[in-house]
């Protein structure tokens, strides 16, 4: 498919009197056939207007210069489908102007293959344009196989992530550019067809994803599926043409919403969106057998925030929704920014309509994600280029890009959307894999992960992490390499294991070893879902081989001791001659509220009031026996330890009870399971108000996180 596949033609919808081409619709019309390969009319007319119209004070000289000094390098140079080469930078920029671009990145987009395939430099933009636009231009210019040979498509996609970090508008043009390539991708050999259409699948279109730019994610989506997947692609495209009027079905829905919200008042727009060939397959593969509705959603878009809500109510009140459809992306957005209401109502005759509801900033941001944000780096669009100070790879990064970046990633995770959390995160571990083919395969990986999650810090701050991230992954994002005396965690408040997986909105206090020889278990590794996570631990175990290939800690039974001391029960119950016997399950101590039960053999069992036992014991129409405390002070009750596998563990937990004063009647020390140990002790203590004392001083012992009052269901 030639440039023109981005000439609008008369593809123009108007959205608040601005002209704005419709991406989607030309990228399926150069889905369903072939165009002209005339040249492109009035070379640098289209770009202007579709300019204009999102900057309509924007100052088009530099565009004019950077097009002159573009097409006068690339004279004499074709593309293998025989078009002038100046087509493509053309095209490329056309794609970010319609997606609101602002002068600087078409600026640097027009310029963009200049210094890979010209006799132009760097040097020679810098000179002519600034700073801001040869950054722009060198983050996106290959690196040469001569010099890297194999190696140079990761390293080059590894230039181009870390220019991304300073200014996010090289990873734009890279994306704009790979659209172009591949709706021109048909001249190429079938062999190479699918190779770049594997690297777009693999790498560019998760970067589009979260990058929020889906007008070129789903465009590349559907061009990678022709290729990759011809046999579907076909059966989906005979689909979509025998359902040619399936947008009547929604239409009519849309006439019926449209109306409803008239009455209400609500000042809307409700258009019909053809939903792109990967959707309808999808669709087809979750639902069966099609209707005309599945073929499309409606999307209706209103002024502010508060009227999505109120379309929703009108929606819900007037159709049937279907509440297993609804989610509320507004109050909680996606990663890369995405908002919207989502929601399904069915019609009279039972079809089920999705439909999106946003306000019209919103839509511009869905639509173009990162690009929409303009340049971020300034607070006014000018439309033009300023210097900035910093450097990389021989070129000045933007101004204020470094102080955005530094500083730690989970903090700015909302802060600073051009700098989101999986973009810190891939920048980091990077650093740790110089190896090209390990910085490839990670980088495939980690990108797979399309969907992530927010944990907060029990002491302050957020984490992002990928959905099924684990306490592991948590550590190592939080801490680095110090993550590798890691304990345990505390997950929303509870004792949790490193395997843990962990869900939006959770709360996580790491918790570390204080020994910093200590390092991860070669089991780590298949906890661990963040590449950062996997990198440090392979590196520390292979520094550190005599650990790897050691014997886990074979089972062992239960470590029991008894003093056998005698019983204790300071507890008077209201039944003449009745032994009085301390339930086991809960093991009350003065002051606890307590009741008691008779049981065979004469025998009172007093629990705490609030034990389970209590209960069920109630349930079976058991009377309570009237229970109060005796005069002696002296108690016995058990506690359970939680805590995590150390040398000496046991002698300081034994130490520190002797000297609060308590004695230990049995203590049981249960086999570990990933490096978590549970220790019962009952203990006799000569004063009931020195327990508060005692398990603070249990806590207090290195590796042990928890101390509770046995508080079960009594067995017997």
């Amino acid at each position: 498919m030639s440039a023109e596949a981005t000439n609008p033609g008369a593809q123009v919808s108007r959205r608040r009197g601005l002209p704005r081409i419709d991406l989607r619709r030309i990228g399926r019309a150069a889905l369903l056939g072939p165009t002209s390969r005339d040249r492109l009319p009035d070379a640098m007319g289209h770009v202007a207007d579709a300019h204009r119209a999102h900057h309509p004070d924007a100052d088009l000289g530099v565009l004019h210069k950077a097009y002159v000094l573009a097409e006068a390098s690339h004279r004499g140079q074709f593309r293998k489908s025989g078009e002038p080469y100046i087509t493509h930078p053309l095209a490329v920029t056309l794609i970010l102007a319609e997606l609101g671009a602002e002068t600087t990145t078409l600026t640097a987009s027009l310029l963009h293959d200049t210094v890979e395939d010209t006799e132009v430099t760097l040097d020679q933009v810098r000179a002519e344009f600034g700073d801001e636009v040869c950054y722009l231009v060198d983050g996106v210019t290959k690196l040469e196989k001569v010099d890297y040979g194999a190696a140079a498509e990761p390293e080059t996609f590894r230039k181009m992530l870390v220019a991304t970090g300073n200014d996010v508008r090289v990873m734009s043009i890279k994306l704009a550019d790979r659209l172009h390539n591949m709706r021109t991708l048909g001249v190429m050999r079938p062999e190479k067809q699918a190779r770049i259409a594997k690297v777009t699948r693999d790498v560019l279109i998760p970067l589009a994803e979260r990058l929020g730019v889906q007008a070129l994610k789903t465009e590349l989506e559907d061009l990678v599926f022709a290729i990759l997947h011809p046999e579907e692609y076909a059966h989906t495209r005979a689909l979509i043409a025998d359902n040619a009027t399936a947008g009547d079905a929604l239409a009519a829905i849309s006439e019926d919403v449209r109306r409803v919200l008239r009455e209400a008042g609500i000042a809307a727009e409700v258009l019909v969106r053809p939903r792109h060939f990967v959707s309808v397959h999808r669709s087809g593969l979750k639902r069966g057998e099609l209707r005309g509705t599945d073929f499309g959603r409606l999307l209706v878009l209103v002024g502010e925030d508060a009227d999505c809500y109120a379309v929703l109510g009108e929606l819900h009140t007037c159709f049937t929704p279907v509440i297993s459809e609804f989610k509320d992306f507004i109050a909680a957005p996606k990663f890369n920014l995405y908002q919207s209401l989502h929601t399904a109502v069915a019609g009279p005759d039972g079809a089920v309509a999705e439909v999106l509801i946003r306000t019209h900033q919103m839509h511009k941001v869905a639509e173009a994600g990162v690009v929409a944000l303009g340049n971020p780096y300034v607070s006014v669009e000018s439309g033009g280029a300023h210097d900035g100070t910093g450097s990389s790879a021989g070129t000045t990064a933007p101004a204020g890009a470094a102080s955005e970046s530094a500083g730690d990633p989970g903090d700015s995770e909302r802060a600073d959307p051009t700098r989101p959390g999986w973009l810190s995160r891939l920048l980091e571990w990077q650093q740790a894999a110089p190896d090209p083919d390990t910085f490839w395969t990670t980088l495939r990986a980690d990108l797979a992960q399309d969907r992530e999650i927010t944990v907060f810090r029990a002491e302050g701050g957020m984490l992002g992490l990928p959905a099924g991230a684990t306490c592991v992954d948590a550590a190592y994002a939080q801490y680095g390499e110090a993550a590798h005396g890691c304990l345990g965690a505390r997950v929303n408040g509870r004792l949790a294991t490193l395997s843990t997986v962990l869900s939006d909105g959770d709360t996580v206090q790491l918790l570390l070893d204080r020994d910093a020889a200590s390092g991860p278990s070669p089991e780590w590794l298949s906890h661990a879902r963040t590449a950062a996570a996997r990198i440090a631990i392979t590196g520390w175990l292979a520094a550190h081989p005599e650990t790897v290939g050691l014997p886990a800690a074979t089972p062992r039974a239960a470590l029991a001791v008894s003093t056998g001391r005698r019983d204790v029960a300071n507890a008077v119950v209201d039944l003449p001659g009745a032994t009085v016997r301390l339930a086991g399950c809960c093991t009350p101590v003065p002051p606890d509220a307590v009741t008691g039960f008779a049981v065979r053999g004469g025998v009172v069992t007093v629990h705490r009031q609030e034990c389970r036992a209590v209960e069920r014991m109630r349930a079976l129409d058991r009377a309570p026996v009237a229970v109060s405390w005796g005069d002696a002070p002296e108690c016995r009750v058990t506690l359970y330890a939680e805590s995590f596998g150390r040398p000496r563990l046991l002698a300081d937990l034994t130490e520190a009870i002797a000297t609060a004063g308590a004695a230990i009647v049995a203590a049981t020390v249960e086999p570990p399971s990933e490096q978590r140990v549970r220790h019962t002790y009952t203990l006799e203590l000569p004063d009931a108000a020195g327990l508060p004392g005692l398990m603070r001083a249990m806590r207090d012992v290195p590796g042990v996180y928890d101390v509770s009052r046995a508080q079960h269901p009594a067995t017997a």
